[in-house]
Parts: structure tokens; sequence; C-alpha cells
């Protein structure tokens, strides 16, 4: 705000304001700019792109690897997207086929890693196994083709008594050659008590 102009406009014949009504005068105008710059200055932090009914699509060679669907994609500043809703992802084996079916509660891709990263109720469904793979977080590398996590991991063949339990895996995006960070046991279930207690002779993994 320009105030020799306004100082001018304040005279009065040969009179100008007292140094008290001046320094006062200054003091609001300051608070006022002050007021104006903060208002401006806000920075926004929420999406700067929203997406409904998101596909994508990763191929090698003209053959579709993996299909990730979700119904709502936000996007930030620092290009980090966030799935707030349900995510499933596909991967496909060499013949174009659906090897492992995932899905999780939400997600989100952190660009600075290059990495999505899947939590809550994550069940990985590996179909020529016919195992079910259940944990809280998973990663997946599209660069490294890696899938891996730290947290706990359950996985039983679909018919087996037997689940597994462990911490922490390492495996190719296909689900193949995986690899157990720290084994905490392999627990029977009675076949009258698929989902209840492990009988009492459990084995620890190898």
């Amino acid at each position: 705000m320009k105030l020799l102009p306004l100082l001018r406009n304040i005279r009065k014949g040969d009179k100008v304001l007292s140094p008290f009504c001046i320094v006062t005068l200054l003091a609001v105008l300051f608070m006022s700019c002050e007021d104006k710059k903060n208002k401006v200055g806000a920075l926004y932090t929420g999406p700067i792109e929203i997406v409904n009914d998101v596909q994508i699509k990763y191929s090698e060679q003209g053959k579709i690897k993996v299909l990730m669907k979700t119904p709502r994609s936000q996007r930030f500043q620092n290009e980090t997207q966030i799935f707030p809703d349900t995510v499933n992802i596909s991967f496909y084996d060499s013949l174009s086929n659906v090897a492992t079916k995932l899905r999780s509660d939400s997600g989100r891709y952190d660009k600075s890693s290059d990495v999505y990263i899947v939590k809550g109720n994550v069940r990985v469904t590996l179909i020529e196994k016919s195992q079910i793979l259940n944990t809280s977080e998973l990663n997946w590398s599209p660069r490294t083709r890696k899938i891996f996590t730290d947290k706990a991991v359950s996985i039983r063949t679909v018919g087996s008594p037997e689940v597994i339990y462990a911490t922490g895996l390492d495996a190719e995006q296909d689900f193949t050659n995986i690899k157990f960070r720290q084994g905490r046991g392999t627990v029977k279930f009675s076949n009258s008590d698929p989902g209840g207690s492990p009988a009492a002779n459990s084995a620890p993994s190898q």
C-alpha cells in the first residue's frame, strides 16, 4: 500500500497529522497488510486430482502383467497417490492368465520410492498353489517386480488344517519363491474346528 499519497490527502492547509497519529496509522496499515499476506500465503495440502474407477496396468512386451483396480485415487503435490477404498490387484503369468489375486482395504503409491503399499485385511489368493496368504500390509515394487513386508504373515493351503505363521516375507510379484524372514511355527487345526483352537502338538517351521 502506497503511504505518501495517503499522507498528502490528510494534509489540511499547512498542517499535517501529529507524529502520534502517523505512528498509529502506520500500525494499522502494517496489521492490515499482514492479515492479507497470511490469507494469500496459506498453503493447500489436499489432493490436486481425484479420479474415480481407477485401473492401472503394467505390461511387458505387450503382455499384461499386473492390473490394479480401485474405486478412487487422490493425487497430491508430491505425486503421492492415495487409494482410500478397496484395492484389488491381479498378477498374471507368462500365458496372460491370472496367477494371483490380492485385495486390501486401502493403499497408496509412494512416488519417491516407486512402491505401492496396500494395507488393512490384505488377502492374497495364490490360485495355482491353492493357498491363501493374510497380512496387515504388503509392498510391491514395479521396478524390481518384488513383493515384501516386515509384518506378521499367515499362509494356509485350501483343504489343509495347517497354517504357517511368520514375520516378514520376500517374493517375486507372482508370489513364487516365497521366503519368510522369520518363521514362527506351523499350527495344525482340528478338522472339526477349522477356524478354532490349534492342536496341542504344533511343529516349528524350518
